[in-house]
């Protein structure tokens, strides 16, 4: 009703142009979103944490190892051990679950922790 001949071509023209850019826009999304999942596997993702006493003369769990890894199982962790008079923190990387340094029962406890996330 009310639409002369050769509108008709001319609004499914106007359509298919949009589907086009639509499509071309759609293609641009996809790409950015698989940058950010390659680029965000590698951000901190898994986090485990161990709270112990290793010595007998003070009391509490106040010593800990705190695990941070990426969706690769590689990152760090931090051990901090508490004594009466003195705090000494150490630090130790991770790479594929594995690191180049003995890890402590507790250490290798927390990034197993963390692994399971």
């Amino acid at each position: 009703k009310g639409v002369s001949e050769g509108n008709l071509e001319k609004v499914l023209n106007k359509i298919l142009e949009t589907e086009v850019k639509n499509s071309q826009e759609i293609s641009n999304i996809l790409g950015k979103v698989q940058e950010l999942e390659k680029d965000g596997s590698f951000h901190i993702q898994k986090v485990g944490t161990v709270r112990y006493n290793p010595y007998n003369e003070t009391g509490g769990a106040q010593s800990f190892s705190l695990a941070l890894l990426d969706s690769h199982q590689s990152g760090f962790i931090i051990t901090a051990l508490h004594a009466r008079d003195r705090t000494r923190v150490y630090a130790k990387l991770i790479k594929n679950g594995k690191s180049s340094l003995d890890l402590s029962k507790e250490e290798d406890q927390a990034v197993k922790e963390a692994g399971k996330i």
